[in-house]
Order: C-alpha cells, then sequence, then structure tokens
C-alpha cells in the first residue's frame, strides 16, 4: 500500500478536523449555545467525579470545579458588583485560577487576568487602563501591587487568594462560605455571549500591554473550535504549563480539553527537566506549546520517559520548520496541530494537515468564509504600499505581506478590539480593494506557496518576540531610558543561531553618570524576557527627519564584534548580570555552545 493511500492520512484525516471542528461550533455562531460558566453546570452533571483541574497537589473534579465557580460567583454579588464592573486577577499558574474568573463573568464582571511577571510602571498601566473596581491577587504577589499603590485608584479593594502579611482581606476563607448551589436567573441574570468576559492583554506592535476584549461567544468558540479539531474527550489529560493569563494556556488549553470531560494538568512554568517524568506520570495525551518549548526540549539530554508518554497530539504555534521535524521524530510525537492566531484577530489559520513549518491553510469549501489576504508592505514609510488608485495592493504567489482579514457586517469577521478606542481604531485598515471597507490588520507578515499554506515570516514595527512573548521594544526603551546616566536609547531584536524569534539588544548613549550595574538592576523591572540580551554603547543614535529611530541599520549591524568598534556586552544567563562580548563568546553562540 502506497503512502498516500493510508486510512486517516493527508486531506482524509484534515476534513475531518475541519468537520467537527465546525459542528462543534455550530450551535454557537447560531448564539444558541449557553455562556462558558453554565456549561460548567452541565459538565459536572455528566462528568461528576472525574478530575477537571489536577496541579501537584490538588485535584478538582467536575462537581468540585462547578461548586467553586458558584461560590466566586456568589461571592462576588456580596461585593455589590454587577454586570460591566471590572475586576483585576494578579495570580500565578493556580488550581483556583480559572474557577475565579468563570465564576466572576457568571455574574457579569468582566475579568482582567493580568500578566503575573509584570511590575512597576507597566504593572500600574495594565491596572489603570481599565479602571477596575478590585485587584485579586495571589499573597506572594502583594509586594508588587503594594509598590505601585500611589499610582492606583484609592477606590480600587485588595483581595488575596491566601494567607500573606499585608493584612490584606482573604479571598480563599470569604469564597469558602458562600453556597455552593448554581445561582438562578433570577438571582442574577446570566450575561449573553456578545457581552464582554475578559480583557486579556497584548502588547500589540507598539506601546504598553492593550487589553483586548473578550466576549463570553470568543471564549465558547475558541474552546470548542479546539476541542474539534484535537478531538478532545473524557479520556484526554492536558498538559498545560502555559500561563493561565494568555489565551493560549488560560483558555485554548483549558477549555479545549474540559468541554469534552478531559482533565487539565496545571504546572506553574515549564520545566524541561521534569516535563517528561510529568507528562508520563500523569498520562497526559495532549500537550499545548508554543514553539520555543519544543525547542528546549530537544536541548535536554536523552531520557527512557521521553519515548514512554501517551502524547496522541501536541498543539500550539511557532514551531519553527527544523525544530518541528527534530522534535517529531526524537519523541515520536503522533501528530503536531500548528495554527496561527491572535487574541484580538478576526481570523486564525490551522495546519490541520501537519505540513512541516506552515502556520496553516483555508480548505476550499470554507474560502467562502474564512479570507486572508497578504498586502505589500512599505517598510520605509511603515504603512501598506498603496497604488495610484489609493488601493492595497495584492502580494503574488511566494511574495511576502502582511496579512490582513476581512471585517464584515455580518459578523463572520469579528474584531472586538481593546480597552482603548484609540488603539481598537489602527488596528483596522480601511478603503483596502473597494471604497467603504474595512480589514483587521495582524501587523505580521507571512508568504503564502501554491499549495495555499501560509508561512510567518516577521513581525511588521517594533515589537519582535523572544520565548515566546511579544516584547515591545518602546517599553522596555521608556524602562531604560529612566536609568541614570542613559541620555538616548534605541531597543531593536536581533536574530541569534538555534533560537525561535528575535533576542532583545539596546543601543545606548551615556554620560559620566552611568553604571552598568545600576542598569542591570533597573532591567529587573521588566519581564525577564523583555530584558536585553545585549548592549550597545554607541557615541550617538540617528534618527530621521519626523524623529523616529533609525533602528534597521543597527539591528543589521548585529552583534558582531569584529564589525563592531563600540562596546558590547551580553546579559550572563548564570549570573544574570551584563559582561563585555568579545569574539570568543561571539564564536561560541554561533557553535550553539552558549544557550541564549
Amino acid at each position: 500500500m502506497r503512502t498516500d493511500e493510508r486510512p486517516e492520512s493527508g486531506a482524509g484525516k484534515s476534513l475531518k478536523a475541519w468537520v467537527r471542528a465546525l459542528e462543534a461550533t455550530a450551535a454557537i455562531e447560531r448564539g444558541q449555545a449557553p455562556i462558558l460558566p453554565l456549561l460548567f453546570t452541565e459538565l459536572a452533571a455528566r462528568f461528576g467525579t472525574a478530575p477537571a483541574l489536577i496541579t501537584k497537589n490538588e485535584t478538582l473534579t467536575f462537581t468540585e470545579l462547578n461548586a467553586t465557580v458558584t461560590r466566586y460567583a456568589r461571592w462576588g454579588l456580596t461585593q455589590g458588583w454587577r454586570a460591566g464592573d471590572v475586576v483585576c486577577l494578579l495570580m500565578p499558574n493556580c488550581l483556583h485560577y480559572m474557577p475565579i474568573w468563570l465564576g466572576l463573568t457568571r455574574i457579569g464582571v468582566v475579568v482582567s487576568l493580568l500578566n503575573s511577571n509584570l511590575t512597576d510602571a507597566p504593572l500600574a498601566h495594565a491596572v489603570r487602563v481599565i479602571t477596575p473596581r478590585s485587584l485579586i491577587v495571589s499573597p506572594e504577589l502583594c509586594a508588587p501591587v503594594r509598590s505601585i499603590s500611589a499610582h492606583l485608584p484609592h477606590s480600587l479593594s485588595l483581595w488575596a487568594d491566601g494567607a500573606n502579611d499585608s493584612a490584606v482581606p482573604r479571598l480563599d476563607l470569604a469564597m469558602a462560605e458562600m453556597a455552593a448551589e448554581p445561582l438562578t436567573d433570577t438571582e442574577c441574570p446570566p450575561p449573553g455571549l456578545n457581552d464582554r468576559a475578559l480583557y486579556i492583554y497584548t502588547s500589540g506592535t507598539t506601546g504598553l500591554p492593550k487589553a483586548a476584549n473578550v466576549s463570553h461567544r470568543r471564549l465558547m468558540q475558541w474552546s470548542h473550535w479546539f476541542a474539534g479539531l484535537m478531538d478532545t474527550g473524557p479520556t484526554d489529560r492536558m498538559y498545560n504549563c502555559l500561563p493561565l493569563y494568555h489565551s493560549i494556556g488560560g483558555v485554548v488549553a483549558t477549555g479545549a480539553t474540559l468541554v469534552r470531560g478531559g482533565a487539565v494538568v496545571l504546572r506553574e512554568r515549564f520545566s524541561a527537566r521534569d516535563f517528561w517524568q510529568d507528562v508520563v506520570q500523569q498520562r497526559c495525551t495532549l500537550f499545548q506549546y508554543i514553539g520555543e518549548l519544543c525547542r528546549y526540549l530537544l536541548a535536554t539530554a536523552p531520557q527512557p520517559e521521553e519515548t514512554a508518554h501517551e502524547l496522541r497530539l501536541c498543539c500550539g504555534n511557532g514551531l519553527r520548520a527544523d525544530v518541528w521535524q527534530q522534535f517529531q521524530q526524537r519523541f515520536r510525537i503522533p501528530q503536531i496541530l500548528e495554527y496561527y492566531a491572535a487574541t484580538e484577530g478576526s481570523f486564525s489559520l490551522y495546519n490541520c494537515e501537519g505540513r512541516i513549518g506552515a502556520i496553516g491553510r483555508i480548505p476550499p469549501f470554507l474560502s467562502h468564509r474564512m479570507r486572508v489576504e497578504l498586502i505589500r508592505h512599505d517598510m520605509e514609510r511603515a504603512l501598506p504600499a498603496r497604488d495610484d488608485q489609493g488601493r492595497c495592493i495584492k502580494c503574488a504567489p511566494a511574495e511576502i505581506g502582511e496579512a490582513i482579514g476581512p471585517l464584515v457586517a455580518d459578523g463572520s469577521g469579528r474584531f472586538e478590539g481593546y480597552a482603548d478606542a484609540a488603539a481598537s481604531h489602527s488596528k483596522i485598515l480601511r478603503d483596502v480593494f473597494v471604497a467603504g471597507d474595512s480589514w483587521y490588520r495582524t501587523g505580521d507578515l507571512l508568504r503564502q506557496d501554491e499549495q495555499g499554506f501560509f508561512y510567518f515570516v516577521d513581525r511588521i514595527g517594533d515589537t519582535f518576540r523572544w520565548k515566546g512573548e511579544n516584547v515591545s521594544t518602546t517599553e522596555v526603551a521608556a524602562i531604560i531610558a529612566g536609568c541614570a546616566g542613559v541620555t538616548d536609547v534605541a531597543v531593536y531584536g536581533v536574530a541569534v543561531p538555534n533560537a525561535d524569534g528575535r533576542a532583545g539588544m539596546a543601543a545606548l548613549v551615556v554620560d559620566e553618570k552611568f553604571d552598568l550595574g545600576t542598569l542591570q538592576q533597573h532591567l529587573l523591572t521588566l519581564p525577564p524576557y523583555a530584558r536585553p540580551l545585549f548592549l550597545r554603547i554607541v557615541a550617538e543614535i540617528e534618527r530621521t527627519g519626523t524623529f523616529r529611530l533609525k533602528k534597521a541599520e543597527l539591528a543589521s549591524q548585529g552583534y558582531d564584534p569584529s564589525r563592531i568598534a563600540d562596546e558590547l556586552y551580553l546579559a550572563d544567563g548564570e549570573q544574570g548580570r551584563y559582561v563585555p562580548f568579545d569574539t570568543r563568546l561571539h564564536d561560541l553562540i554561533l557553535a550553539g555552545q552558549v544557550r541564549l
């Protein structure tokens, strides 16, 4: 039998995945589905004592999960919160993270999922931008909140989910006193599918984190669409070590498994050392990845557990072609489902065929309802290129361009925008192909081959990806500029061997007050992934006539000491300090002997 004749291979397997996803979301598209918090009452009745959420020390069954969700909902009502009120959640991955936001969204509260790595000005901004009534924080994150208290509204109440040393009221004790019986519509009518449920932050293309609007419809759509694509069921266990404040780790990985009766194995963070032992011991069948995690696993020494697992499918994004093939072969992964999406995006792409390196394609039978175009981008002007009639120019096959999706009146291309109306406006491109049309801008450069498969190329603008996170150069530069002795700064991404995305590099103009150790301490206010890996001390930084930094030339020069006479420094991963960067270190990086 030839390979292309094997059952369940190629187009046939892909078609089944698409059909399952369409069937799973049909009722949601018609507006006839319950919101996710209400669905858990049905799930509890069906799956009862089956495990739903599993951490290293605790487990919640479906019955217990539903009861916990209800208690948080009732507690929210005791606070006087009503539909449209906003509450922030600042916690690491833990057993009650998801039940908290499910319970509060049941009563119409909008929950803002704060990045638990944020501190100082970025954290204060993320809180202020959505004008919350309260902030729920884990005990270990009380200190970062106290440090920005002067910059927060005086009316903002604070609750800690556990014992703390700050005399902050304990949510865990207050919640435990609430009744577990589901709320009736008389007590509190549930919100509708189109009502806002969450704010999930995305750094976008520039500036500080933006709070993206996420409706109840979107939560249901994500959960059921991926449940269909992955064909999840009660025997599945999803290994999820991605942050619960992200749409991938917090909704896709969790929701797609739970809505079909499967269990989610939660870990606070990724550990390459413990990964395979965890997966084997917990009998996981699914793994939600970002490409960088797969690369980390390939860098580990072989161990027996790495091929003794029960994984049937790995789902995620950002998996580089060379890493993909090695990862799948070495660890004997039966299927990889790579996709492309954004929290606020109006469309997504899915690689159901398993084409190595591709982020997805639109099957012909769905071309009428899923449309993506690539348009030429003017790099110098940082705008879409337009023809003599002022219309955008479609890319030819294999030509790189910005991906855009149509926004149409029937709602098939939904863009829910951000809390900031100006930020929402900047993502909409108008008069694209005809007068009056509007399209969602991804800010990403893609290319498409003749078979219709899309491939990710790069991000437009100042944002780059490193360690699986979007890094805003504007945000990093603002932090560096606040350090004594720094008179000018440009931040950009540079390519490094054997790494996904781009590493941060900062060119600094300094005076006699500058101290490298002081800068190192100053950068601790940034999440680890956002701290520049390379530093370059320069005499001046060129700007355009409109005062835009000329960073393209700096980025092209990279960090090669043989080409650059300026002082160069490298962040020492072991010591967490900057050390002089010379040709010896440069050669070790090129040889793959230094892990960045």
